[in-house]
């Protein structure tokens, strides 16, 4: 055990991989819907005035009237694809989520709604379809690393049509410099968001170079200690449009968010939309 705590100690070298994938954790993932599912909270989601802003900006920006085959990457419970639904889109969702996936069909039947779901790493999908438009939202990109950024910047290329669009939204390096490192812990003795049963958190926020962070959660139980690792790369409008452009996208136009407001280089985000 004591191996175990100092492992969980240290500072762990660039992008290493989680232990556990807690997005298909029993407890965790039913906590994550919960989280994603709550208006009022910008955590796994953000609140729903602003997503339907969003929802309102993009339709205007790329209309399903243009661009009706869909793609959302990441689309968790399907907030958003089903809202594009509504919005006349023909919408395929895909996430590595087995929780959210089975909720977002049921939803979207319960509802009517005609929206095609994949559980599946978005990182090996190839779902034999092509698309008018992908959408990548609430700054996932980000949260992969290079060499995986790289590999969903072609398979979103490889899954759109020529001229289709691609619309992506990231943390901007104000929101890397306001990132504060340190370490905090928790006994949670009734149990909580990392698991059901009695635990101690050890939070650790780290700093890297290349503008990348990580916010590291140990968990530590009566029967094991466990690592999840949540790393952010943060981008400036140029080091962005560069990875879209080796990617062979064509830079469409930066946004300071996914509801279409103005860029500047003091705000948290910034939005790209791309071009095949």
């Amino acid at each position: 055990m004591l191996n175990q705590i100092r492992k969980i100690l240290e500072k762990p070298p660039l992008y290493a991989k989680s232990e556990a994938a807690f997005w298909n954790d029993e407890h965790i993932s039913k906590q994550m819907l919960k989280a994603h599912l709550d208006p009022e909270f910008e955590g796994a989601s953000r609140k729903l005035d602003f997503i339907e802003k969003s929802v309102t900006w993009i339709s205007t920006l790329v209309p399903s009237s243009k661009h009706p085959l869909l793609l959302d990457v990441g689309c968790g419970p399907g907030i958003y694809a089903e809202k594009f639904s509504k919005g006349k889109y023909q919408v395929t969702g895909i996430d590595f989520s087995r929780r959210s996936i089975e909720y977002a069909k049921q939803s979207a039947q319960a509802q009517g709604l005609s929206i095609s779901y994949f559980y599946e790493n978005y990182l090996i999908m190839d779902l034999k379809q092509h698309f008018d438009f992908a959408t990548m939202i609430y700054c996932d990109y980000g949260a992969l690393s290079t060499v995986d950024r790289r590999i969903i910047m072609k398979k979103v290329y490889q899954h759109l049509k020529p001229g289709g669009k691609f619309l992506l939204d990231v943390f901007s390096m104000a929101k890397y410099n306001d990132f504060q490192e340190m370490r905090t812990w928790e006994i949670c003795r009734n149990g909580g968001f990392w698991n059901e049963n009695e635990y101690i958190i050890l939070n650790g926020n780290y700093k890297y170079s290349d503008a990348v962070t990580l916010e590291q959660i140990s968990i530590i139980s009566n029967d094991k200690t466990t690592a999840y690792y949540l790393w952010n790369t943060y981008f400036t409008k140029e080091t962005l449009i560069k990875e879209a452009e080796q990617s062979g996208f064509h830079v469409c136009k930066v946004f300071g968010n996914v509801a279409g407001d103005s860029y500047h280089k003091d705000n948290f985000t910034l939005a790209i939309l791309l071009e095949k």
